[in-house]
């Protein structure tokens, strides 16, 4: 297998050179005459406020608000680099409106606040409601990071969502179904362990309960153990949601006889002995980045019947946010959703799961330089698969009109489609 290792100096010339940053800000009309002049500014550009000023809906006819998502965080989250501060966090929220714009051709603006107060935070990311047609939240710690997320949601009626839980949350979900399949296991009979307890442990075990683990199957162990009765007085609301009644107080302990191990703590904590302890052909997601719970080749040599995944992208099965956030906000902007909502996680999940049980095309393979076949080595689709934006993002868009919260539905899913399909050969060329 071949890895791809990325050295500072590459890293730091990427972000430097030719100009510094990732992004920058192109005009969508021209502004070369007197005429155009007057029509972008003053006096052409008070018509269009007027228009608005009559009917707020015409925002969206008349600015790029209906394509235009905020990446806002904090900075007290950044990978897994801990509490570095907003500004030291902007180039991951770059990042996120390069990715934003490549694979779903949103436009999106990286927004660093100088807030930890979760309270102040929310007043702050409310009163950008009317610029924006989307709120992608990054890289705000645990818990304030789940009281943030839905005060936010109580108060705009725009989509909105924290992407290191629902994100992590869609990816994982499609690589659990898919393990499952290969393991021919039922998901209500599995029992899960997560190593780690905060903002995507806690959205992944929800979700997988949506999905349908049952919630007395899953087990989550923080830094100090299981999440038990006997921690009571210690915990946040969020681990109380899952705590047991047990006697269980180790990883270790609770990885007996399990069927799925979940990652989303620290490199190293998972050793091959664990493994074994667990059910026949386990399913281990190390998600934790950059250095797994259990590295990959470890795993697969002392466990010949593992089922792995990882973050990372030298390795098969990376569970990667950008399968899921640029799809569930296309769809969102295209039915202009009042809100994300479970139905449309659950469709961008079992979505990518069938994606990746049909036929891979040459283009993609070509670009990864391998084959691939559905099974223990390929679970998800790749990030660089193009029919991601059209064959996905119908679906979800589907799932927020049978929800109720698209206010501008889809007439015609077979134009729809074939517009992304377009859409998606021009992103392949870099053509936006």
């Amino acid at each position: 297998m071949v890895k791809k290792n990325v050295d500072m100096g590459s890293s730091l010339s990427y972000h430097q050179y030719p100009s510094s940053g990732k992004i920058t800000v192109i005009p969508s009309k021209p502004c070369q005459s007197v005429q155009d002049l007057s029509l972008a500014y003053t006096p052409g550009v008070a018509q269009p406020c007027l228009e608005i000023h009559k009917d707020s809906l015409n925002v969206y006819k008349y600015t790029s608000k209906g394509n235009l998502v905020a990446v806002i965080s904090n900075g007290t989250a950044v990978l897994g680099l801990g509490d570095i501060g907003p500004l030291a966090g902007k180039p991951v929220m770059e990042g996120k409106a390069v990715l934003f714009k490549r694979f779903a051709n949103i436009d999106a603006f990286d927004i660093e606040i100088d807030e930890k107060d979760p309270v102040k935070l929310v007043d702050i990311i409310a009163s950008l409601e009317p610029t924006f047609g989307g709120i992608n939240l990054e890289d705000i710690k645990a818990p304030e990071c789940f009281h943030v997320e839905q005060e936010l949601i109580k108060r705009m009626s725009i989509p909105l969502m924290h992407d290191d839980q629902h994100g992590t949350a869609i990816v994982a979900g499609a690589a659990l179904i898919n393990a499952l399949v290969v393991a021919k296991k039922k998901i209500e009979r599995v029992n899960v362990v997560f190593s780690g307890a905060g903002a995507a442990a806690i959205a992944c075990a929800r979700f997988f309960i949506e999905l349908g683990v049952r919630r007395e199957n899953i087990t989550l162990v923080d830094s100090k153990g299981v999440v038990s009765s006997q921690r009571v007085h210690e915990l946040s609301f969020e681990k109380k949601e899952f705590m047991k009644h047990t006697n269980l107080v180790t990883l270790a302990d609770a990885l007996v006889g399990a069927d799925v191990f979940v990652g989303v703590s620290k490199g190293n904590v998972l050793t091959p002995v664990m493994v074994r302890s667990m059910a026949p052909s386990p399913i281990v997601f190390a998600m934790a980045n950059p250095i797994p719970e259990i590295a990959y080749d470890v795993a697969v040599k002392e466990v010949a019947d593992v089922i792995m995944a990882t973050g990372r992208s030298d390795y098969p099965n990376q569970v990667n946010n950008v399968l899921g956030f640029p799809y569930v906000f296309r769809a969102a902007l295209d039915v202009r959703a009042k809100a994300i909502t479970p139905l449309m996680k659950i469709a961008a999940a079992k979505g990518l799961a069938m994606l990746a049980r049909s036929s891979v095309p040459r283009e993609v393979e070509k670009i990864y330089g391998r084959g691939f076949t559905f099974g223990r080595e390929y679970l998800i689709p790749k990030p660089l698969d193009s029919r991601i934006l059209w064959k996905i993002t119908p679906l979800i868009a589907k799932a927020a009109m049978d929800g109720g919260v698209a206010t501008r539905p889809i007439e015609d899913f077979d134009a729809y489609t074939a517009s992304l399909k377009k859409m998606s050969v021009r992103l392949k060329k870099g053509k936006f």
